[in-house]
């Protein structure tokens, strides 16, 4: 007799159907898992043999051979442990035959006949309701299931329960979804004196979903302006709050099956490699990019990361995903993030210029600047010198505006901008995701804003990268002004932020420049 259920086999948060076939043959005495598994499949042997054993079962002294179909597809992680104990107990007559039909297995054996958790239940969910399957997965791993949809879900604690389930003698109630958490409470900008420009950066890239560049030395806040940025982005939307949940589910991250409407805020250490940055490794996981999927990367000290890692972001930042090459595989993580990065200006911090400026300036800080790509620099849509704080900015009394009155701005620009997409637009007609047809009917600039940013290309050498991101910034700018069209102002504004304009252009452009600088600082 052969024993038959269905499992998933995961390439990055995509789960592809495995089938579990289990056959007891006369021949030599053994235990054989074939289908191109990994060493943690190859082990599932000792634990299955060992739940067994705490439930008082004994494995027939027949060869066993389990096969994971399709052969070719590689199998990582520990969940075949549940498919294949369910398999060998079909053969062995220990449930009914019939009784895995219509229906997935996913879990991870303990030696007493346990069912332990293994990262991925809710793709997994996803999965069996897509192939029109139920899905028997570990008790703890029941309320992040649940969330998968229309899909019957039984969720037992150890082997016992679930033969008592298919004998009829004890039935499991299925689980319940786990909670949604609003977003916690974050910190305000009120807390921040001065920095008005940096304040008006940061209001911008949260309205437009745009990349943010803080350069200044230690103590002017940029870190600080950072972790106030998620106080300003609206609460995940339900797509995606599921795209956000399958990539953290999937890195093991949601406890007790809770999700969460709070925007990811990743802050990797700069020593983070590449494999960590972008996802992969011996077992293929998910990098802090794309645990930052639908909220904020920040990199903080941007040059002490190494070059490769850095380089490694080009393609997401364009992309919105990470494609792993493998020998064998190709792996997909979404990443789909905003950029906010700090550095100081030169390794000692202080840059070129005011008291106790660098003694080796301008060298230190070309040199240390060096240290990021212009490819990558390119991908910035906003980059901003902050000054160090002074006494008379302390001594100021708390700001009118905080988080709350900016966050409500922000909301205003993100619905003028998804009133303006198309139906059905998952980016909900991000500024920082426009291009083509899209960007050309949000964007197009007045006859007077249109010769501002070609005389601006051809002063600063704009690349069509930065053209295009340039209108980008300026729609959004325009949007925060409640304005249906972009106008000079608008372009002269994007251009400083983007860094287009040198200082022999930015003369030449005279009045929108001032009243422009007028606004932001």
């Amino acid at each position: 007799m052969v024993g038959r259920v269905v499992t998933v086999a995961f390439e990055g948060v995509e789960a592809r159907r495995v089938e579990v076939e289990v056959q007891a043959t006369s021949g030599v005495v053994a235990f054989v898992v074939v289908g191109l598994g990994d060493k943690a499949v190859g082990e599932s042997r000792e634990r299955v043999r060992g739940a067994f054993k705490g439930l008082g079962l004994a494995l027939p002294a027949r060869r066993l051979i389990v096969n994971l179909a399709p052969a070719d597809l590689p199998k990582e992680g520990s969940h075949y442990d549940l498919p294949i104990a369910l398999g060998l107990m079909a053969a062995m007559g220990v449930i009914p035959p019939d009784a895995l039909n219509g229906w997935m297995a996913f879990g991870e054996l303990g030696l007493d006949g346990r069912i332990a958790p293994t990262p991925g239940a809710l793709p997994a969910a996803i999965a069996a309701g897509s192939m029109g399957l139920g899905l028997i997965c570990p008790e703890a791993s029941g309320p992040e299931a649940a969330w998968g949809g229309d899909v019957r879900i039984l969720a037992p604690r150890s082997l016992i329960a679930l033969i008592n389930h298919f004998r009829g003698t004890q039935m499991m109630s299925p689980p319940m979804p786990g909670p949604v958490l609003e977003p916690p409470p974050t910190a305000d900008l009120r807390d921040v004196r001065g920095q008005e420009q940096a304040k008006r950066a940061l209001e911008i890239a949260a309205a437009g979903g745009h990349n943010l560049l803080l350069s200044g030395p230690p103590g002017s806040g940029k870190s600080i302006l950072a972790q106030r940025l998620p106080g300003l982005l609206p609460p995940l939307s339900p797509r995606e709050l599921l795209e956000t949940s399958m990539v953290h589910s999937m890195a093991g991250l949601l406890a007790k099956g809770a999700l969460t409407r709070a925007r990811p805020f990743r802050a990797p250490h700069h020593s983070a490699s590449m494999a960590a940055l972008t996802g992969g490794g011996i077992k293929a996981k998910p990098g802090e990019a794309s645990l930052a999927h639908n909220g904020v990367l920040f990199l903080d000290e941007l040059p002490e990361f190494s070059p490769q890692a850095l380089d490694s972001l080009r393609q997401p930042l364009e992309t919105g995903e990470i494609m792993v090459a493998r020998a064998n595989a190709h792996i997909r993580y979404p990443a789909r993030v905003q950029l906010v990065a700090a550095m100081n200006p030169c390794r000692c911090g202080v840059g070129g210029l005011g008291k106790g400026s660098c003694g080796k300036a301008p060298r230190c800080q070309r040199d240390y600047q060096g240290r990021i790509s212009g490819p990558l620099l390119d991908r910035i849509d906003l980059k901003l010198e902050v000054p160090p704080v002074t006494a008379s900015d302390l001594a100021l009394p708390p700001p009118s505006e905080g988080t709350a009155e900016a966050a409500a701005r922000v909301a205003a620009a993100r619905a003028a901008q998804a009133e303006r997409a198309p139906e059905g637009d998952p980016s909900g007609g991000l500024n920082a995701r426009l291009e083509g047809e899209a960007l050309t009917r949000a964007a197009e600039p007045d006859p007077a804003g249109k010769a501002l940013l070609t005389k601006a290309a051809e002063a600063a050498g704009l690349t069509a990268r930065g053209w295009t991101r340039t209108l980008r910034l300026a729609r959004t700018i325009a949007d925060l002004d409640g304005s249906d069209a972009v106008r000079r102002l608008h372009i002269a504004e994007a251009l400083i932020y983007r860094g287009g304009l040198g200082e022999e252009a930015a003369s030449s452009f005279g009045g929108a420049l001032d009243r422009t600088l007028s606004r932001v600082g």
